[in-house]
């Protein structure tokens, strides 16, 4: 191994080393809910995991993998006790919709509205999808929102989530703006009980915390390749390099495998956090979709390979810990305030 493979070694081992400390410092947390010590902590872990990173997560060793799904579900719960005090906080507006940027990552979920966007305009063609389907949108509904008013101005959203409390708590966001009234509804399901709704839809989106294990993801991409209409788009919230460590990473052949043809998988350079992948349901039968990619397996072309992804740039990474560095700080001050 040479100078720069040790390097790359040493530069691993000390960011999993940081957010194996800093998993241990949140897991002996009393509570998730917003707090100075709260935001203090999952923002130095999101400043060390959002630079590009080789590192690879699903190939690092079994303790390693324990402490990542446990740091999974720790996120997990502290994204919901956030966007839920954010959503009571907006709830006490007339209009709640006129004050969504008090949420301190909304400009994200604008940046990341916009990519996705972009890519299903770019990757599927045709008319504007007219109906949306949201799976895993909480109490604080904002990728819904923000495309809804920035992007599918003519589109109907209907938003899943198995909580029925999240769900009341994103109705009450809508309730002084009569066109999203009109267009949001909030459904309370179980995704895996989703089966003939699941065929009228243009586009579907998976939130990137519905189905946290591999298996869970799996079983949840065969599910809605079973049900989804023949050409519809899927989109896919992943994760690549250290930010595996906050969310679930999903392997684009996992999608294919569920029926799938996999169009575009994009590695944000910026803050946004999730990886995107676009996928469109296949339009031949199961069977023969299945004899298609075999096809081109055994013709010495693999599929996947066929696929356009884009990769972070591993020099751009001191504006994006400056601007983690200052949310940091946003949060630690709101925190004291609160």
């Amino acid at each position: 191994m040479g100078m720069e493979g040790c390097n790359k070694v040493m530069e691993e081992e000390v960011l999993v080393k940081k957010i194996t400390q800093l998993a241990a410092a949140i897991g002996e947390l009393p509570s998730l809910i917003p707090s100075p010590e709260v935001n203090a902590l999952f923002s130095e872990l999101v400043v060390a995991c959002i630079p590009p990173s080789t590192v690879e997560v699903d190939l690092l060793g079994p303790e390693v993998q324990d402490m990542r799904a446990r740091l999974i579900r720790l996120c997990s719960d502290a994204e919901g006790h956030l966007e839920a005090h954010y959503s009571d906080l907006l709830a006490t507006h007339d209009n709640p919709l006129d004050h969504l940027s008090v949420f301190p990552y909304f400009n994200n979920y604008i940046k990341l509205s916009q990519l996705e966007h972009g890519l299903l305009a770019r990757h599927v063609p045709g008319p504007p999808p007219s109906r949306v389907a949201f799976l895993g949108s909480g109490p604080l509904p904002l990728s819904s929102l923000v495309l809804a008013a920035r992007h599918l101005p003519a589109a109907s959203f209907d938003n899943y989530d198995i909580s029925s409390d999240a769900n009341e708590r994103a109705r009450r966001l809508v309730r002084a703006d009569a066109d999203a009234g009109a267009r949001m509804a909030f459904v309370t399901a179980d995704v895996a009980d989703l089966t003939e709704e699941l065929a009228g839809y243009d586009v579907v989106f998976l939130a990137a915390l519905v189905g946290m294990a591999v298996e869970e993801k799996a079983a949840l991409v065969a599910h809605l390749g079973r049900h989804m209409a023949p050409g519809a788009a899927l989109v896919v919230r992943s994760a690549h390099g250290a930010r595996g460590f906050l969310y679930p990473v999903v392997e684009p052949e996992e999608i294919r495998r569920g029926g799938f043809e996999v169009l575009t998988v994009h590695h944000p350079q910026d803050e946004v956090i999730n990886s995107v992948i676009i996928a469109r349901k296949h339009a031949a039968p199961p069977a023969l979709a299945a004899d298609a990619d075999a096809q081109v397996n055994n013709g010495r072309l693999k599929a996947q390979c066929a696929v356009a992804v884009s990769r972070p740039c591993l020099g751009c990474t001191c504006e994006m810990e400056a601007r983690a560095h200052q949310k940091m700080k946003e949060m630690a001050m709101e925190g004291m305030e609160a």
